[in-house]
């Protein structure tokens, strides 16, 4: 009989291991440990993708002047309660939001533009010092509770670009162009720019009132959240998934009727910018964006790809927010951005057969030959690496055999072979594991010009 052990009884009861995680097994417990529902583990040989990704961004960004900006993954609440808006559904269905021990109500962030921009305001970013316009970029995690599907995940992560400080539709299209351009640079051919502009405020508030009027007499026929939002925040109803709600919209007041003269003279300058730059555009005067923020240019690049069964799916977003930094305590200050989800574009560029992983493979495998060699190779290894190069032994005492074979599997380019009497003599065999072609190399030379070795050895 196994003795009882009260702790753990007290343990149980507590609730700290439950359901089908948890396996009895004789004298004691079994875990089994999962990640978490919605999230996801990038393990090696998946991660060279998102490496791949992140680096041919930052060096895209850095052509365009946008320099990084890392944020915390969690915020008070107010940042995105305040900012989202509170009919969104980020903020009501979405957030994960706790208190914390000190009884701060904390959020993870469910996307990066208001953490950036109270980054911005406490830093006091705008200062007459800064130049403008301010442009930023962050990539990291993101957090909203949903349901797990293809490309929409709990944990998520995010790209995105922020430029602050100029009310200029010169700047909306360089943001759309630098967008167009990165997905454009995956090899990604199909894609569509949808763009639309929810105006001013004088042009939101026509426009409100208008859609309210319209919405209505359809009040009771619309969806519970339709409902909800019918007086709140209107524009919401026109991004409504329910299949009801979208065939009511149909009829719906456009809002390019109901634009300032100053907001139709701002979108017309983005379309003849974008005309000028020759980036072919859709104009959707139904799309409002998910997040209560944004003004003027609002815009969404899709792909048809079959990761989504060939409907038009949205891979990047964005638009203008001027006022929001007002929002978060800050000066009058305009600002664009957009965001790029990585897992939606990995599953695009998969479905298209587009290969994002570079030269990965490893440079050189020394192979030790004797029970001497130990130390030798170790640092045969670390020269190669202090010259720049990526290198690899045996760690498992494996006979030369098993260590060609594993330096064929890890697609080594060479091979350097020493055993003891090389060592002692002070020469190693250099072999091109593609050719099949060997010299024989000093040992001085590996540590003082590797790549003179390597040069001599392919001319």
């Amino acid at each position: 009989m196994v003795p009882c052990n009260c702790a753990l009884v007290d343990f149980f009861r507590q609730g700290f291991f439950f359901g089908k995680n948890v396996k009895r097994v004789l004298g004691g417990i079994k875990m089994k440990y999962q990640r978490p529902k919605g999230t996801t583990d990038i393990i090696p040989g998946e991660s060279e993708r998102w490496q791949s990704v992140e680096s041919r961004a930052r060096k895209l960004f850095n052509k365009y002047r946008y320099n990084e900006i890392r944020t915390p993954i969690f915020e008070n609440f107010e940042v995105f309660s305040r900012t989202s808006g509170e009919t969104s559904d980020i903020v009501t269905k979405e957030m994960y939001d706790f208190f914390d021990k000190g009884e701060r109500h904390i959020t993870l962030r469910p996307e990066g533009t208001a953490g950036v921009v109270r980054a911005y305001v406490e830093n006091k970013l705008y200062g007459p010092e800064i130049q403008k316009p301010f442009k930023t970029f962050y990539m990291g995690p993101m957090f909203r509770y949903e349901r797990p599907q293809a490309g929409r995940l709990r944990e998520f992560h995010q790209i995105g670009v922020e430029a602050f400080g100029v009310d200029n539709p010169a700047l909306d299209v360089e943001v759309m162009s630098m967008a167009v351009e990165l997905l454009r640079s995956f090899g990604l051919k199909n894609l569509k720019l949808a763009i639309n502009t929810l105006g001013d405020i004088e042009s939101r508030n026509n426009y409100r009132n208008a859609l309210v009027e319209y919405l209505e007499p359809f009040e009771e026929q619309l969806s519970a959240d339709s409902k909800e939002r019918l007086h709140k925040n209107p524009l919401r109803v026109l991004d409504s998934k329910d299949q009801n709600d979208q065939k009511i919209v149909e009829g719906a007041p456009d809002i390019l009727d109901y634009l300032t003269p100053a907001a139709q003279e701002h979108f017309t300058n983005v379309k003849m910018l974008l005309d000028t730059l020759e980036i072919p555009y859709e104009i959707d005067s139904n799309m409002v964006r998910g997040l209560d923020y944004y003004n003027h240019t609002i815009f969404e690049i899709m792909s048809d790809s079959k990761a989504f069964g060939g409907k038009w799916t949205t891979v990047c977003a964005g638009g203008r927010y001027n006022g929001l930094v007002e929002q978060l305590g800050g000066p009058e200050t305009p600002g664009i951005g957009f965001g790029l989800g990585v897992e939606r574009l990995l599953l695009v560029l998969e479905a298209e057969g587009i290969s994002l992983v570079g030269d990965s493979g490893l440079d050189v495998y020394v192979v030790g030959i004797g029970d001497k060699t130990l130390a030798g190779t170790m640092k045969l290894v670390h020269e190669i690496r202090q010259a720049g190069y990526s290198a690899e032994r045996d760690y498992l005492e494996r006979k030369p055999k098993g260590q060609f074979k594993a330096a064929s599997r890890l697609d080594a380019k060479y091979t350097l072979t020493v055993g003891e009497e090389e060592l002692i003599s002070g020469k190693a065999n250099l072999k091109d594991m593609g050719t099949g072609k060997e010299i024989v190399i000093n040992l001085t030379d590996v540590q003082s010009n590797f790549d003179k070795v390597l040069e001599n050895f392919n001319s």
